[in-house]
C-alpha cells in the first residue's frame, strides 16, 4: 500500500488546480456552467485528500502530524474543508479564484519535502501532547490562511463583478482570525510548550520554530486588537491578513534552513 497515500494527493491537486481554472472562468465571465463544474471538481479533490490521508494514517499506524510534508497536507486539507463549508453556506462560487491558489501553494511546498512514511515514531513525537499541538495548530493556521484569502478577495474586488461583496469578506477575515487566534495560543504555544516540556525538559528553547510561533502569535495579537477597537477595517485588515500569511510561510519554509529542535518537522 505504500505510496498509495501520494497518488491520493496529487490526483486530488490536479483536481484542484483544474477547478482553480475553472473558478477563474467563472469569476472572469460569469459562467454558471464552469462555477458548477468548479465545484463539483474541488469535493472531489478534497474526497482525494480525504482519502490520501487516511492513507497515510493507514500506513503509518499514526496521524499524519509527524512530519512537515504531513502538517503541510494536513494544514492544506484544513483549508480544503473550510472552503467546502463556505461554499454551501454563502454560495460564493468566485471565492474559489482565490482560496484555490493558497491552497495549491501549500501543496507545491509539500511536494518539495521528504516524504517518506514512517511507521517509528523518534521518542520526542511519541506523546499525545504532539498530536495536541499539530492539530490544533494546523486547523488555526489553515483559519489565518483562509482569513488571506478573503482578503486578497476584497483587494481584488470591484463594483459590480461577481465576487463576494466586501462586507462579507470583511466579516469572514476577521471571524477567520477570531476563531485561529485562541486555537493557536492554546495548540501552538501552550500544548507545544507542555510538549517541549515532556520531550526535551524545558518548556522554552527559543528553537526557530518557537520563535516563528511567537512572532505569528505576537501578530495576529496586534491584528486582532486592532480588529475589536475598530482601527483596523476594510482595506486595512485585508491587507494584515495577507502580510499575515506571508509570516506563517516564512515560519514554516524557515524551518527548513534554519534547523532546531524542530528540524525534523
Amino acid at each position: 500500500m505504500s505510496g498509495v497515500d501520494i497518488t491520493l494527493f496529487w490526483i486530488g491537486f490536479w483536481l484542484y488546480l483544474v477547478s482553480f481554472i475553472l473558478f477563474a472562468v467563472h469569476a472572469a465571465a460569469g459562467s454558471r456552467r464552469a462555477g458548477v463544474a468548479a465545484s463539483v471538481l474541488f469535493a472531489a479533490g478534497l474526497a482525494m485528500h480525504t482519502a490520501g490521508l487516511a492513507a497515510r494514517w493507514w500506513i503509518t499506524a499514526h496521524p499524519p502530524f509527524s512530519t512537515m510534508y504531513e502538517y503541510a497536507v494536513t494544514m492544506s486539507w484544513v483549508i480544503a474543508l473550510s472552503f467546502v463549508f463556505f461554499l454551501a453556506k454563502f454560495r460564493r462560487v468566485a471565492a474559489g479564484v482565490i482560496v484555490s491558489p493558497v491552497l495549491i501553494i501549500v501543496l507545491v511546498i509539500a511536494s518539495l519535502l521528504p516524504k517518506e512514511a514512517s511507521k517509528q515514531l523518534m521518542p520526542a513525537l511519541q506523546s499525545y501532547w504532539f498530536y495536541i499541538h499539530v492539530s490544533i495548530a494546523a486547523v488555526s493556521e489553515g483559519a489565518f490562511l483562509m482569513a488571506a484569502g478573503a482578503g486578497a478577495l476584497y483587494l481584488m474586488r470591484r463594483g459590480g463583478d461577481r465576487l463576494p461583496s466586501r462586507e462579507l469578506l470583511e466579516e469572514i477575515i476577521s471571524r477567520s482570525i477570531r476563531f485561529g487566534y485562541p486555537l493557536f495560543l492554546v495548540g501552538a504555544l501552550f500544548a507545544g510548550a507542555i510538549w517541549a516540556s515532556s520531550a526535551w525538559g524545558r518548556f522554552w528553547s527559543w528553537d526557530p520554530k518557537e520563535t516563528g510561533a511567537l512572532v505569528i502569535w505576537l501578530y495576529y495579537t496586534l491584528v486582532l486588537h486592532q480588529d475589536i477597537r475598530g482601527a483596523w477595517t476594510g482595506r486595512r485588515l485585508a491587507i494584515a491578513s495577507i502580510v499575515g500569511l506571508g509570516i506563517i510561510l516564512f515560519s514554516f519554509v524557515g524551518n527548513l534552513f534554519l534547523g532546531g529542535l524542530h528540524a525534523y518537522i
